[in-house]
């Protein structure tokens, strides 16, 4: 991917304050990120598994910003690549979507880590009365997926799933 993103106003105060609360993951790619990398480039750099998951946080949190994109041989593409992790929600709540991602989260703790392990996430899944309290899980379930042995290796499959309904 041709992307490289640059730091916000937001992004560079966060580097000096740390005021943001980023996790040490978080706060390791925003410091990597100059504007000139391109995310290819950072993933090489990094090593990490969830380096698009890190990346649309940063960006949806105001941190970093598109700086360029050269596309294939070296011109723009029509339109930039979705790096963000959450799609739109529908205009009205949708309660089947909604216990499908529910589910989805639910079951894919159970079979890749174990239900001891994550009793305490599976009552907060549970209990998620909307789509922006299962997004505020999000992190929570997605590092729990990529710490077991399984899991990390289908992340990011079960990541795009579980986009896709939440």
């Amino acid at each position: 991917m041709g992307v490289a993103f640059a730091k916000t106003p937001k992004g560079q105060d966060e580097i000096s304050t740390k005021a943001g609360g980023l996790t040490p993951r978080q706060r390791r790619v925003l410091i990597m990120i100059d504007g000139k990398r391109t995310v290819d480039e950072l993933r090489s750099m990094l090593q990490a598994d969830d380096l698009q998951h890190t990346l649309g946080l940063l960006e949806e949190d105001g941190y970093i910003e598109v700086a360029s994109d050269t596309g294939k041989a070296g011109t723009p593409p029509a339109q930039l690549p979705s790096i963000t992790a959450f799609g739109e929600l529908p205009a009205t709540p949708d309660p089947i979507r909604m216990q499908h991602a529910r589910n989805f989260m639910m079951n894919t703790l159970n079979a890749f880590v174990g239900a001891l392990g994550t009793s305490s996430l599976l009552d907060k899944i549970e209990n998620a009365q909307d789509h922006g309290t299962l997004r505020h899980l999000y992190d929570e379930w997605y590092h729990a997926i990529v710490m077991s042995r399984e899991g990390k290796r289908e992340a990011e499959s079960l990541r795009t799933k579980l986009l896709a309904v939440i």
